[in-house]
């Protein structure tokens, strides 16, 4: 069950990242932020959405907007990922599902006929202040980062 709301405040939180520390939320202060979450490291559509907000991400810091990715893989998967698509942002690890929960990304779904839990691909766009301004859910690849990206300039 997700504890965000678009308008209101999002509430704190630390997460594993490729740059070797945790990032909080509190260090994001004063930038918006893009957190998209994405169900498996190297798998084609997660690849696909990467590399969109790789080939966006100049246009996003000029907004003054960082881009954190999120999945439930393992640090040392994300560095991997991370290096071979040459990702200038930073992929948060959460194993422990903590900030899948706090946003309500993971979903039951069918795959090859069974039942599995996984991330359902998710964006949110949070301004300086830490308020949740935009959701994106069952987000399609194609197209999804320029839509993000219009959001943010309307920040």
């Amino acid at each position: 069950m997700s504890t965000v709301a678009v308008g209101r405040k999002v509430p704190s939180y630390t997460a594993a990242s490729t740059s070797g520390r945790s990032i909080k939320s509190a260090d994001l202060k004063g930038s918006n932020v893009v957190l998209y979450f994405y169900p498996k490291d190297d798998t084609p559509g997660c690849t696909a959405e990467g590399q969109a907000f790789r080939d966006q991400h100049a246009a996003f810091r000029k907004l003054n907007t960082v881009i954190l990715g999120v999945s439930r893989d393992s640090p040392a998967a994300h560095d991997k990922f991370k290096a071979k698509h040459c990702f200038p942002f930073e992929l948060l690890s959460d194993v422990d599902e903590r900030l899948c929960s706090m946003f309500g990304v993971i979903k039951e779904r069918t795959m090859y006929g069974r039942r599995v839990r996984g991330i359902e691909r998710s964006t949110f766009l949070i301004d300086a202040g830490g308020v949740l301004r935009r959701e994106w859910r069952k987000v399609k690849v194609d197209g999804h980062v320029e839509e993000v990206l219009a959001a943010a300039r309307e920040l």
